[in-house]
């Protein structure tokens, strides 16, 4: 895909799928991959609109076959990207925190600086030499990312990362002081800072924070409401919550609602996420049934063909490579506050 072609470029569209074993939410004692095998249907939806995702891989799924068939398959074609996303409680070395890991799921970041820099650089080598391609996206497990871990992933040659959450703080799973707090984040683009990973620095780290804005509770309101560009007053924040452009089954409407706010906001991407579990029947919580995953794709249709009349469709390494460059379509909106 080329990403320089058009003599103008609008906002990008971003795809990204934490691409991992079944079902984590039902805390397995060994990841299986059954899901892999309803990736093709997805991929040929993204194409259907031409769109692009990037696959954020664990270490279970760099092993399943199905899933290095069709990442071989999407990178020779050049219709999407295979990035890094490491689930730290049971990928090599396994090194327990506490008395079981397999149910607290611990952060990357609890671990000790040496096993940590292990960790992400196993699953790197892996992935690179399964793929044949240079990591240089990446996804935190369980959105868990803080300065220590930035510079191992700048070290290893990371360029982008899409591990920010804006106005979400996620609690510690066991480790005192590790929970991690977006909430003062920025929501569009930034370079991290070298000592704040949720504020805008100089690092050569991109930073594409997953598109979260606040809104009226109230969907009637949400004509008549600017789009939040910075937290509500304490006093109203009830009347606000997160909507993420990640379809739950319930919210297929309001994709599309939040997507055109999103971009009327001059932002530079909007950035879509999904698990891949997600797209398989009874693999997580959300879609159950064979009938909810057709809901699912219904949803997305909507929104893909939304988004492709008002968008570009990219890889985050090309958005990357875009926003590094200057070739933003439109400048960015620095948050108040």
């Amino acid at each position: 895909m080329d990403v320089t072609s058009d003599a103008e470029m609008r906002p990008a569209f971003l795809i990204t799928i934490d691409t991992e074993g079944d079902n984590a939410w039902a805390r397995p004692r060994k990841a299986s991959t059954r899901n892999a095998a309803y990736l093709p249907r997805f991929q040929a939806l993204c194409e259907r609109y031409g769109l692009a995702p990037t696959y954020l891989t664990t270490w279970e799924m760099a092993h399943a076959p199905a899933f290095q068939e069709l990442g071989r398959d999407i990178l020779a074609r050049r219709t999407g990207e295979i990035g890094m996303h490491p689930h730290a409680w049971d990928m090599p070395p396994v090194r327990p925190l506490g008395i079981d890991d397999a149910d607290r799921h611990p952060y990357l970041i609890e671990f000790p600086d040496e096993i940590a820099r292990i960790k992400a650089a196993t699953l790197t080598a892996t992935l690179e030499e399964t793929f044949g391609v240079k990591m240089v996206s990446h996804r935190a497990g369980r959105w868990a990312l803080d300065t220590r871990y930035a510079t191992i992933l700048m070290d290893l040659g990371y360029r982008v990362d899409c591990s920010v959450t804006p106005h979400l703080h996620w609690p510690a799973t066991g480790e005192p002081g590790c929970s991690v707090d977006y909430r003062a984040a920025p929501e569009d683009p930034y370079f991290v800072h070298r000592d704040d990973i949720a504020r805008p620095g100089d690092c050569p780290l991109l930073e594409v924070p997953v598109t979260i804005r606040l809104l009226p509770r109230n969907g009637a309101l949400w004509r008549f409401t600017p789009l939040a560009t910075s937290h509500p007053p304490t006093l109203f924040r009830r009347a606000f919550r997160a909507f993420w452009l990640r379809p739950d089954g319930r919210n297929g409407r309001i994709l599309t609602t939040l997507l055109d706010r999103v971009l009327a906001a001059d932002a530079p991407c909007a950035e879509f996420m999904l698990h891949s579990s997600e797209l398989m029947p009874d693999c997580s919580p959300r879609f159950p049934t064979a009938k909810s995953i057709h809901a699912l794709y219904a949803d997305m249709e909507r929104l893909f063909e939304h988004a492709r009349d008002r968008s570009d469709g990219l890889t985050l390494a090309q958005f990357a490579q875009r926003y590094s460059a200057g070739r933003s379509t439109k400048p960015r909106r620095e948050r108040a506050g």
